[in-house]
């Protein structure tokens, strides 16, 4: 059986962004929200985690089950030409740079969009929330009208811990309960981080900084 967020992460909607032409990958990588692809098969839908654990830990009331990142976040040179305080995604590198002084960034891992998913642009962050909600959009309701109308935040929300929100669409930089899934492209154009990551980005970035996502 599968966990709430291990099922919900499976079929959360889509995305929609308007592509905006960024500046060519400054680091010449090569490596190549429904969040996750849907399913398709009658597993259930929901599962409370009770007293089931994951990540090595136990998961009680909104407190995050402490995850063991598989790609540990370092400082590491960067002179990409971005201002600090800039967060840049390198898609093909599943990787997250936050721009700080010196030429320097924090490098993280996260989870890209799936082919066909991926897109580029620049947006500022709009909004910051802590263990945030979810609301289906209507489209993602009409495809999966099982999916619960509203959910609250906390460890069973497969919005982990943090949502950063992307301008005024529906991509998130946000948590996950599934560490596994970081470097993988499995969503649907959603930046996905580890809860412990995506908290560290969260106390550094602030309303208004910009997002630069490139293929």
């Amino acid at each position: 059986m599968k966990t709430l967020a291990t099922a919900l992460a499976g079929i959360l909607g889509a995305c929609v962004l308007l592509n905006t032409p960024v500046k060519a990958n400054p680091w010449g990588a090569t490596d190549a929200e429904d969040y996750y692809a849907d399913q398709g098969d009658d597993r259930p839908i929901y599962q409370p985690y009770g007293g089931q654990t994951y990540g090595g830990s136990q998961a009680y009331g909104s407190q995050a089950a402490p995850q063991v990142a598989p790609i540990p976040r370092e400082i590491v040179s960067f002179n990409a030409g971005y201002k600090p305080g800039t967060i840049v995604v390198s898609t093909e590198e599943r990787r997250l740079y936050y721009v700080l002084p010196g030429g320097e960034a924090i490098r993280y891992g996260v989870g890209v969009g799936r082919p066909g998913f991926t897109w580029s642009g620049t947006k500022p962050i709009t909004a910051k929330r802590e263990w945030p909600s979810w609301t289906p959009p209507a489209a993602m309701l009409a495809r999966r009208p099982d999916l619960p109308r509203y959910m609250a935040g906390g460890v069973e929300n497969p919005l982990g811990a943090r949502a950063l929100y992307i301008g005024n669409t529906e991509y998130r930089i946000h948590g996950s309960n599934e560490p596994d899934t970081i470097g993988q492209a499995v969503s649907s154009g959603c930046i996905r981080m580890t809860n412990e990551d995506v908290t560290d980005l969260y106390d550094r970035v602030k309303v208004g900084a910009k997002v630069v996502v490139l293929n």
